[in-house]
């Protein structure tokens, strides 16, 4: 019986209805870039420091002896959230004119309990100098963030529901219309708990619209165009998006004005609703199935393509209907020890990179130079980093690029720490390749996880992989906060999780070139696990190994360990190159490791 694909073959695979789907849907994700990534201007710090009110009669000179100085960072700067008491430096201007003449650094210091002065030259207001996001109450800067990631993680649960009751296309206009309203409701945000509520709901709508043109594409879309499309597609639309943050936030410093200017551009995808169509594989699921029939007509009279009169048959569409209605719960991805290891491996890496993402991308203000540049930098990298993962994913095996580019991304964080203050452009480009390795990592994990999981549970295990890392996106906001205890501290985190995740892929197998799994015991196996197997018909025992096997092979190792140089620097080497020997004497006497 023929699959979905196979009955839908006669479209061919770039024609020019293929063409506009891949374009149109593309374009819906362009919001999303600038939509998640937007906190980056409207929570930005401003210079601050305690407000002295003006009616004290003091002199400019005694106000600006009022700050006192401390060490922050390697540099001496006025405190932002302390002040010398007031009543103890009226008292004391009133005796001496000159404030030089007296040792301030023995007064009592207080908080700032009259509020803080925030400069104007970079922002006329942010979320922070509205709100006095600051020293005290400086943690609810990365919580308004971290709320919003909240809301991604509920979106994740709820977008596939919604959209396989209520329609692909539905759910992805409806969240592009909840991301739109809910934009504008923000900027008329009285306080910070309600700005945070929305933000939230903001987070739901978002990722529920990234999943639905995801899901919609991958369903109208040949099999051949789909790598391309999450990658070059969705992932440079996004990337664009990103980009043109930067340039809006450069013109707009006030971060109301800010949020209502990028909330009118979803007012332009409106008419797109009458260019992309539902996804025929989602009608024929619902028995809809002249209306599927009546997408896929127009789609080849597009095409230039004359159609079979009969399209499916009563046989084919039951057929499909139980295809997409297999479920498997979420225990079989932990029920078998092969899969369980997967899955282990699987939730790591995905938070890992999650954490090197979100955590490199919300931190482009602290870096040193322009700020609208860093940001500007750090979205345009994303577009060589994904043409670079569409590469990859056709050419290259998946295990090794996976590993091999979140070790580049882990590397070059460490050496941040190395570059002197003097060359900081340097540090910065660092950090951009950094970023560019994770984003590229980030595009092949997509491929790569759909295709480590069976059929029956392939679903399941993406969109768990996907729940790990948004727990990861909620952390991410509070890591650059511990460069208060060490300034390059949160790089090296990150740079130590990149690594140590690069080897845990290690442990993943290779699927290119190998034909995808549809249930759990085609699975390839996990290597590298201490279990031995006889090599007959035997049942499997672990650690079945025979005695001769054990002392020849030992006998062996130690012949080669006394002809060997005796001196550290080379024994890994040497032992490194003895595992073919050992490899054999073991395969000789039936036994193998796996």
């Amino acid at each position: 019986m023929r699959d979905y694909d196979e009955i839908t073959a006669f479209l061919g695979e770039w024609g020019p209805y293929q063409k506009a789907t891949f374009f149109l849907l593309s374009l819906s994700v362009f919001p999303n870039g600038f939509g998640g990534m937007s906190i980056v201007f409207v929570g930005d710090i401003p210079e601050h420091r305690c407000l002295i009110p003006r009616n004290l009669n003091l002199s400019e000179a005694w106000i600006n002896r009022t700050i006192p100085l401390q060490l922050e960072k390697g540099k001496l700067q006025h405190s932002k959230c302390r002040r010398y008491r007031l009543d103890v430096i009226v008292n004391l201007s009133q005796t001496f004119p000159d404030p030089d003449s007296f040792n301030m650094s023995e007064l009592e210091q207080e908080p700032c309990l009259d509020g803080w002065e925030y400069s104007k030259d970079q922002y006329i207001s942010t979320i922070v100098s509205e709100w006095n996001l600051v020293c005290d109450n400086e943690w609810r800067t990365p919580f308004s963030m971290s709320i919003y990631f909240l809301g991604v993680l509920v979106g994740s649960f709820i977008s596939g529901v919604l959209s396989d009751g209520f329609g692909r296309k539905a759910i992805l206009f409806g969240t592009m219309a909840v991301q739109t309203g809910f934009n504008m409701l923000q900027i008329f945000s009285p306080n910070w708990q309600i700005f945070c509520l929305i933000n939230f709901l903001i987070g739901i709508g978002q990722i529920s619209n990234y999943v639905a043109a995801y899901v919609l594409g991958s369903e109208l879309l040949g099999k051949s165009i789909r790598i391309t499309y999450s990658t070059l597609g969705v992932g440079i639309s996004y990337a664009c998006g990103y980009m043109f943050l930067p340039l809006i936030a450069y013109f707009i410093r006030s971060w109301r004005m800010l949020l209502f200017a990028l909330s009118l551009f979803g007012l332009l995808y409106i008419p797109l609703w009458w260019l992309i169509p539902e996804s025929p594989r989602w009608l024929l699921l619902k028995g809809r199935v002249q209306d599927s029939e009546a997408i896929l007509r127009k789609a080849a009279k597009k095409n230039d393509i004359t159609l079979p009169e009969m399209l499916f048959n009563d046989l084919e569409v039951e057929g499909i209907k139980t295809e997409n209605g297999k479920s498997f719960t979420i225990i079989f991805l932990v029920k078998t020890h092969n899969v369980r290891v997967i899955t282990l491996i699987s939730l790591i890496v995905w938070m890992i990179l999650a954490v090197g993402y979100y955590g490199l991308s919300l931190n482009t203000p602290n870096l040193h130079g322009d700020d609208y540049l860093n940001c500007f930098f750090s979205a345009a990298i994303e577009i060589p980093a994904n043409i670079a993962a569409w590469i990859f994913l056709q050419r290259f095996p998946r295990k090794f690029t996976l590993s091999g580019t979140l070790f580049l991304g882990g590397v070059v964080l460490f050496f941040v720490q190395l570059i002197p203050s003097n060359i900081s452009a340097l540090a910065t480009v660092l950090v951009m390749v950094g970023k560019l390795a994770n984003t590229c990592a980030f595009a092949i994990i997509y491929a790569y996880t759909a295709e480590l999981y069976p059929t029956v549970i392939r679903n399941t295990g993406v969109g768990v992989s996907l729940t790990a890392s948004r727990l990861g996106s909620i952390i991410s906001p509070y890591f650059f906060f511990l460069g208060d205890y060490y300034e390059f501290l949160p790089y090296i985190l990150m740079g130590s999780l990149a690594v140590f995740s690069a080897a845990l892929v290690l442990f993943l197998p290779e699927t290119v070139n190998i034909t995808l799994p549809d249930t759990i015991d085609q699975m390839q196996k996990i290597k590298g696990l201490v279990q031995f197997t006889v090599l007959n018909s035997q049942p499997r025992l672990k650690r079945a190994i025979s005695p001769t096997c054990i002392k020849s092979t030992m006998t062996r190792i130690f012949q080669f360990w006394v002809h060997s140089p005796q001196c550290s620097s080379c024994s890994i080497v040497l032992w490194l190159l003895f595992w073919p020997f050992l490899r054999t004497e073991v395969q000789k006497h039936r036994c193998s490791f796996i």
